[in-house]
């Protein structure tokens, strides 16, 4: 029976083969709902879409994944910031501040000057 109901697929890079390098030196399987979950909450009530999300994930995910089995957390933060600098500042500086945990208002002043660049 004919749903009425459209659905999309998307390719992405198999993520399970790459493992995440934390600060400590301890290794996580990559979890992409915990990057997206990361996203999302930057991007709150910014016009962004689901399709630019997955798009920043995928592009990334693949970069990562053609890298090597391994991939530091640093290098997943500073991408993720960095693709999001390019969408949205905004969405960038709430995630810059959770990602460099800003301790205080100069912290997002020099952030902030570093956009006006």
């Amino acid at each position: 029976e004919d749903c009425k109901h459209r659905f999309t697929t998307f390719e992405r890079a198999d993520s399970s083969k790459f493992l995440i390098v934390k600060k400590d030196g301890s290794r996580e399987n990559y979890d992409r709902e915990k990057l997206e979950r990361g996203l999302w909450t930057a991007c709150e009530k910014r016009k962004i879409t689901e399709e630019q999300i997955s798009k920043i994930l995928n592009d990334l995910e693949e970069k990562w994944a053609n890298s090597g089995k391994e991939v530091s957390s640093k290098t997943v933060g500073e991408d993720l910031m960095n693709a999001l600098k390019g969408l949205d500042e905004v969405a960038y500086i709430r995630f810059a501040s959770v990602y460099r945990q800003f301790k205080d208002i100069d912290s997002f002043k020099k952030e902030l000057q570093k956009l006006s660049k």
